[in-house]
């Protein structure tokens, strides 16, 4: 029986606007399973990044909770979140969020050393796993000499290097050109053989018919839809 690693209970989601408030979300329940591949799909708007978010523990639910590995979250400290995040999420932002004071692979060390480890043993995964994606060339350039590809290269490098069970990725491929996309999906598939679970978001209908399965979101509520249809 395949494990839950990520439940959304009754979730709910308001925002408040100048104009009323906007409900994204209500009473939404979720399961997905450890190794799944899941593409969020849906208009602009429809709420793909605010999910990501929630998953993410970046932002409270209105009413409800979310589980991660069978913890409900929403009561949990901030200093909680951080820890839950440092050992289960890895995030991928669309525009990197990487940190322009360091190297490529300064970056991708960033998160052991956060953690504590040794920086020798730190640099030596990190150079491995900038060559498993293909960008150990230009591990002590800053991220501004780089291009678009290559910096979302080092994103992956550096949610790899976490070695989390959960990666969170929103529209990792909206900026880049279509072998890029490809070849930055390929990664995905990888990580899933490898039993890791990629919740992403996009607009990209032939990476999201890829996926398992799609998750099409749309006025406050989520269907899932089997890839490729």
């Amino acid at each position: 029986m395949n494990k839950i690693l990520v439940e959304t209970v009754n979730l709910k989601k308001t925002y408040k606007h100048l104009n009323g408030n906007i409900t994204l979300f209500k009473n939404l329940n979720l399961k997905i399973n450890q190794g799944d591949l899941v593409a969020l799909v849906g208009p602009s708007g429809s709420g793909k990044s605010s999910l990501l978010h929630l998953i993410a523990l970046l932002d409270d639910p209105t009413s409800g909770d979310i589980k991660i590995n069978e913890v409900l979250t929403k009561k949990l400290t901030d200093e909680k979140k951080d820890e839950t995040r440092r050992k289960n999420i890895s995030i991928i932002f669309q525009d990197n969020n990487l940190l322009s004071d360091f190297t490529a692979i300064e970056n991708v060390m960033m998160p052991l050393i956060i953690k504590g480890k040794n920086t020798d043993n730190a640099k030596s995964k990190a150079e491995t796993i900038l060559k498993i994606v293909k960008i150990f060339e230009r591990a002590q350039h800053y991220p501004n000499e780089l291009s678009g590809g290559e910096q979302q290269r080092v994103a992956i490098a550096r949610a790899l290097i976490a070695e989390t069970n959960l990666i969170l990725a929103d529209e990792p491929t909206g900026n880049l050109d279509y072998k890029t996309s490809k070849e930055i999906f390929s990664y995905f598939q990888k990580l899933k053989k490898l039993k890791k679970t990629i919740i992403f978001a996009t607009h990209n209908r032939e990476l999201a018919n890829k996926a398992d399965y799609k998750l099409f979101i749309s006025n406050g509520d989520i269907k899932r839809v089997n890839a490729r249809s």
